[in-house]
């Protein structure tokens, strides 16, 4: 492969073809509509090719158009099937097959930030890379200890041009909105957009993301449930860290047992939750190919290039209102949202259709036990995204405060996943345990 800045013409070209076939088949669809066919099928036949090329163009993508799709895909057990299998089969060719910097210029890369002696350093390493991510391909290696003895480990190591290429394409992907709106109504991807922009520069840093992961590893040192691996050295494009055997969760999703699939979502629960208050930090990249589950059932995080900095943890209000919902306190709920910016001072707003509105969102937390599936998740989406639906109405008096944004798309995020893996799990109890504010319920 040549480096990612040689590659950018192409693939601006075929970011840029998109929106042109976009804008033909939706003539297409106008001229079927002359015809007499029903609205909903020319929709639907929209949807299926808007979603095939799209998904079939990121698919041969690295950089944003990659990072993108990560993003995107916490989201796809939302979607009709009909549309989420082949964005499934683009993702995971994405992730399987992206082409391998060669060796050469991978010696250059760990000569250049771990010094011309890098070899000296590692027991063995291996040219051929083991995992490709959005930024950089992953290479395993058995890093020499202090002691002289080695520990395999897990070589991060970063495309050259890798920044430029991803503000690259998110500046193309950026004018895609209409096409995404095509596939799912009521999606506005220009907000993940924009956060993903401003996050870049935290991710493309090696050494930031090994604080955040030593941050981590300190916080659940010895945890009996989940497990983040050692970091062993930084540099700015060179991350070397534990290496981490386990069953990467995509293959839960697919082929896991019931009692693997809920096992897994009552662990990315808890670190979702948990790890706010333990170490200050949230995980913002819930995506299935940055978590295991490991042969003695714990679950392995691989993967801190983006987190959120909460030095005071979750916000005491969200679980505070969440808890007054449940109760069927309307108008506390009301005084709550209103006093944090989700609902405008000056419009007047019904009390009890706020919460009629915020019940149904709820509901894995008002019973003991839930089974989050994509049939929910299908139907919670078009009840707050069909322009039709009187919850979509209702939500346009709503805001969402810029402090609560990135909160509110790692929760989405671990949500898709949870519905991905069709996951029963105590919620609730997790929510008690963990969520400032939140009191039990009864």
């Amino acid at each position: 492969m040549t480096d990612i800045p040689r590659r950018a013409v192409s693939r601006t070209a075929k970011l840029a073809a998109l929106p042109l076939g976009f804008a033909g088949r939706t003539v297409l669809g106008m001229g079927k509509r002359v015809t007499g066919l029903a609205s909903d099928v020319i929709s639907a036949e929209i949807q299926q090719r808007t979603a095939e090329q799209l998904f079939s163009v990121l698919g041969q993508l690295k950089g944003g158009a990659m990072k993108f799709g990560q993003a995107l895909s916490v989201f796809e057990a939302a979607l009709p099937e009909e549309i989420a299998a082949p964005y499934r089969q683009a993702l995971t060719k994405l992730q399987e097959a992206a082409p391998p910097l060669p060796a050469a210029s991978v010696h250059k890369v760990l000569a250049s930030q771990l010094g011309p002696g890098w070899r000296d350093r590692f027991l063995t390493f291996n040219d051929t890379p083991a995992a490709a991510a959005s930024i950089g391909q992953v290479h395993r290696a058995v890093w020499r200890m202090p002691d002289g003895t080695g520990r395999d480990a897990a070589v991060k190591i970063q495309y050259p041009g890798a920044g430029d290429a991803l503000l690259a394409d998110l500046k193309q992907l950026s004018r895609l909105g209409g096409m995404f709106r095509a596939i799912q109504p009521g999606l506005d991807v220009k907000p993940l957009l924009a956060e993903l922009r401003e996050r870049i520069t935290e991710e493309l840093d090696y050494e930031l993301e090994a604080e955040s992961q030593r941050a981590f590893a300190a916080a659940y040192a010895d945890d009996p449930e989940i497990f983040v691996p050692a970091v062993f050295s930084a540099s700015p494009r060179v991350l070397v860290t534990e290496w981490v055997e386990g069953t990467p969760l995509a293959d839960i999703i697919a082929d896991g047992s019931e009692q693997q699939r809920d096992e897994a979502g009552r662990l990315m629960a808890t670190l979702h939750l948990s790890a706010p208050a333990r170490a200050g930090l949230l995980h913002a990249d819930p995506h299935p190919g940055n978590f295991r589950l490991l042969p003695d059932g714990r679950l392995g995080v691989i993967d801190f290039g983006a987190v959120a900095r909460m030095p005071e943890g979750t916000p005491e209000p969200i679980g505070r209102i969440a808890g007054l919902a449940l109760r069927g306190d309307a108008d506390e709920v009301m005084a709550g949202l209103r006093a944090e910016g989700f609902v405008s001072t000056d419009e007047p707003v019904d009390a009890q259709a706020l919460l009629d509105f915020l019940r149904p969102m709820l509901e894995p937390v008002a019973a003991d036990e839930f089974r989050f599936t994509r049939a929910w998740l299908r139907a919670e989406a078009a009840r707050l995204a069909s322009p039709r639906s009187p919850a979509y109405q209702f939500s346009r008096q709503l805001n969402l405060p810029p402090s609560y944004l990135l909160i509110h798309r790692v929760t989405l995020g671990s949500i898709g996943v949870l519905c991905q893996l069709e996951a029963k799990a105590p919620y609730r109890g997790i929510l008690e345990r963990w969520l400032p504010g939140f009191a039990p319920v009864g």
